[in-house]
């Protein structure tokens, strides 16, 4: 089911919710009852075999997890511990990475093994890390909350279930424990609702609609068109902006939704386009599985606890498996590659300008300006491996980037050159331009209506990821902002008013129109 659709928007929601606040006078673990059975018929809408996998993984490490807690030594919660972590991998790795290990197998031994016939389940990942978290916390004595009831709701929690945030028992034990989750708090509700029709909007009339640019693009690269200049731009700019607000959109309305119940989710998005460096962009985006692979998979390693070679073999094992986690496909482990190189360049930069970065004044801006720009365009080349299907499309795409596919202006800028006198024949623009041609030749983009649609939508979209404040800004429900740009961080609080709410209200009603085809969210995939 999907919180973009009306059935979830008019069915599911009221029902689960107003179900939440009568089950409560029977008693909160009833209340809490309830919303773990929504949540299995949220996930079992989908597909309802994997209902019963997801209540396997739970109960055996709840199980595992409660014997950890009380073995009779270290060695046997280590024991434990390293037995539950391997079968969840193991679970993980069968229906995520069967079939590219045996394409390797079949690639390097020149064997024909035949594939495995597997439907990826949705949200393995997110529910499998989930409780990876809660086991190891346990074995180190930081989770010490055995209620069965509450962890049942923690990993099957729908707001979070299908796309995240990775959960950690510690944020979400607390609160399904607290008398005051199970009443009706008006304010969680206004707030809520607000939140909810912000990531609805970004879903639905941006995403959506740079969607519509990226899929032919990135289709004709996979079938070995060379898209041209405009055309590739056209593509890895659409998709890195459609992936911004399809997973904004994500957070935003798993946020909305969950604080109507009382329960608050960790931040998972802030902003991170506005990063002036890679590190930070890595604060920003995806910051619970972010955290994670720091706190289960680069400390663990060793962290920089073992000089600076150490730490930056660390931080590439690191990318290169976080990329692995998103899918199975080289283009996957090529992005975190990417990122993994970018984070050692940028730790290497630290350590030469070190007190050498202008901090106020106009060369600061300009410098931060410069950096964030920077930032932008490093991580719109990493998102064009992310979002092709092979490593020969990806190159493709990156080869229109530089010119390679020639560039072909729009007809109507064509005429103008014409009109100037020829400027591609007195040298004034660069040869390899056909003027007069058709803007998106691709197939399937002509039908878009050419280039000033998406300029506009570019604009838009750029002048909101890099200006205005996001949703926890907006809100200002979280006390401590964190690392905000030095260009443009800024915070307008919400005020509750009659206004306010006519302004959601249309803004939610214009979403609802544009609810007339299904498009799922990007990170269902992962």
């Amino acid at each position: 089911m999907l919180f973009n659709s009306y059935e979830f928007l008019f069915l599911f929601l009221p029902v689960v919710f107003a179900g939440f606040l009568w089950f409560a006078r029977f008693g909160h673990s009833v209340s809490a009852l309830w919303l773990v059975f929504a949540s299995l018929f949220f996930y079992g809408w989908w597909s309802p075999k994997y209902v019963g996998l997801l209540l396997a993984s739970v109960g055996l490490n709840y199980s595992i997890g409660y014997v950890i807690g009380h073995a009779r030594s270290r060695a046997h919660a280590k024991f434990f511990l390293t037995f539950a972590i391997t079968a969840n991998l193991g679970l993980l790795g069968f229906y995520k990475y069967a079939n590219f290990f045996i394409g390797i197998a079949n690639g390097l031994s020149g064997g024909t093994m035949p594939l495995v016939d597997i439907i990826l389940p949705l949200g393995i990942s997110f529910f499998t890390f989930t409780q990876i978290t809660f086991l190891v916390d346990v074995y180190r004595g930081v989770a010490r909350d055995y209620n069965f009831i509450h962890y049942l709701l923690f990993v099957t929690y729908f707001p979070h279930l299908i796309a995240g945030p990775v959960l950690h028992h510690g944020q979400m034990m607390p609160q399904f424990a607290k008398k005051e989750t199970y009443h009706l708090q008006l304010d969680h509700v206004a707030i809520g609702l607000s939140i909810f029709t912000i990531g609805l909007a970004k879903k639905v009339l941006l995403a959506d609609n740079f969607g519509d640019y990226t899929g032919p693009v990135f289709a004709a690269a996979g079938l070995g068109i060379q898209p041209d200049f405009i055309e590739a731009w056209t593509g890895a700019l659409a998709y890195t902006l459609q992936l911004y607000f399809d997973f904004s959109g994500y957070c935003d309305m798993a946020i909305g939704i969950s604080m109507l119940f009382g329960v608050k989710l960790p931040i998972n998005f802030n902003s991170p386009y506005k990063a002036a460096n890679i590190i930070d962009f890595w604060r920003r985006w995806h910051m619970t599985l972010a955290q994670f692979l720091r706190d289960y998979l680069y400390i663990p390693l060793g962290g920089n606890r073992n000089g600076k070679i150490m730490r930056h073999m660390n931080l590439m094992i690191t990318m290169l498996l976080g990329g692995l986690w998103h899918g199975a496909n080289w283009t996957f482990v090529i992005w975190g590659g990417l990122h993994g190189l970018y984070l050692v360049v940028n730790h290497a930069w630290r350590s030469v300008v070190a007190g050498r970065v202008p901090t106020q004044g106009v060369p600061a801006r300009i410098y931060y300006l410069a950096a964030t720009l920077f930032t932008f365009l490093c991580v719109v080349v990493a998102w064009i491996f992310f979002r092709a299907e092979s490593f020969s499309s990806a190159i493709l795409v990156m080869k229109g980037c530089f010119g390679y596919g020639g560039i072909s202006l729009p007809s109507k800028l064509g005429v103008l050159a014409d009109s100037l006198g020829n400027l591609g024949g007195l040298g004034l623009l660069p040869a390899g331009i056909s003027y007069g041609g058709v803007f998106l030749n691709i197939p399937g983009l002509g039908s878009l209506g050419g280039i000033a649609p998406f300029a506009r939508l570019l604009v838009l979209g750029l002048l909101i990821v890099w200006f205005a404040p996001n949703s926890q800004q907006f809100f200002n429900f979280v006390e401590n902002m964190g690392r905000g740009s030095k260009l443009f961080n800024w915070i307008i609080p919400w005020q509750p008013r009659p206004v306010i709410g006519f302004l959601f209200g249309c803004l939610f009603c214009l979403a609802l129109s544009k609810l007339d085809k299904v498009s799922t969210f990007l990170y269902y995939q992962f």
